[in-house]
Order: structure tokens, then sequence, then C-alpha cells
């Protein structure tokens, strides 16, 4: 009987243990699956952004920047990206206040101002990438990529026209 007890509390050891492993296996998928779910979310925050400042920079009308799904969804971001690419992320956000004073203050010099929008729109760039290689699998980064790149071409097709009608030397892109 002794022996039927430790063979009944080993095996009850070993499901116990069994069972806890497969549960956190579970919820480490789950919160990896929230965070994926969360960059993709700012992403296209991100990408919206990234076309009021190319825009803001190359014709000098400014929309309004959204930073509302970045600071909802951060936290679960922050647990699973690197510091790295954190800090990416974080400095593209960041150039919101360089945004918003080139927008408002009339005194900044022409050149200065299209200097600020050209650095808060490389950095949303570099942000733009590290999401994109994190958050979509190796098709969706494909179809992305061709999807931006006729985006881009529309983009400085219409500008290089609308220019060319005003008389303006064509505006250059960092893209």
């Amino acid at each position: 009987m002794d022996e039927r007890l430790l063979i009944g509390a080993f095996g009850a050891l070993v499901g116990a243990a069994g069972w806890l492993g497969v549960a956190l296996i579970m919820e480490r998928r789950a919160a990896t699956k929230r965070a994926r779910d969360a960059g993709r979310a700012v992403y296209f925050e991100l990408r919206a952004n990234h076309l009021h400042v190319l825009t803001a920079r190359d014709h000098n009308v400014f929309g309004e920047l959204s930073r509302a799904t970045y600071e909802r969804l951060l936290p679960e971001m922050a647990t699973w990206l690197a510091a790295r690419d954190l800090e990416t992320l974080v400095e593209a956000y960041m150039g919101h206040a360089g945004y918003a004073q080139a927008s408002s203050d009339s005194n900044l010099p022409e050149p200065v101002r299209r200097h600020v929008l050209g650095v808060v729109a490389e950095r949303q760039a570099e942000a733009i990438a590290v999401l994109r290689r994190r958050v979509f699998t190796p098709a969706e980064q494909a179809w992305l990529a061709r999807h931006v790149t006729a985006e881009a071409a529309v983009a400085s097709e219409a500008a290089a026209t609308s220019e060319a009608r005003s008389g303006r030397e064509p505006a250059r892109s960092t893209r």
C-alpha cells in the first residue's frame, strides 16, 4: 500500500508540473499574439502619421498626428520588443513635438522647417520598418512593400505634377 501511495503522489506531482508548464506556454503565446496585434495597430497609425509628415514637408500642409493607439498599446509592446526596437518606436512618436513646432511657429525659416520635418519622417520610416519586420509574416511584408512602393510612386508623381504647374523645383522624398 505504501508503494501505491508513493506512485500516486509522484503521478500527481508530474501531472501538476505538466499542467503548469502547458499553462505557462499557452500564456506566453497569448501575450506574444497580443503584442504582435498591438504592433500591427501601431504600425498603421504610424503609417498615417508618416503620410501627414511627408505632406507637411513637401507641401506645407499640416494634418493632425495621432498617438492614441501608441499610448494605449505601448505597455503590451514594451514587454515584447527589444530595447533597440522600442527606442526606435519611441523616437518616432517623440517627433510629434517637432512636427507641432514646425506647424505652429511662423518665425521658423522654411529650410529649418523642412529639415525638422525630414528628420521626423526619417525616424517614423525607421520605426515603420522595425514594426513591419516584427509584426508581419514574410508574405505580408512583401505585399506591404509592393503597396507602399506603388503608393510612394503615385504620391511622387502627384507632387511633381503639382510643382511643375507652379514652376517650383520638385520636392525630394527621403523614402
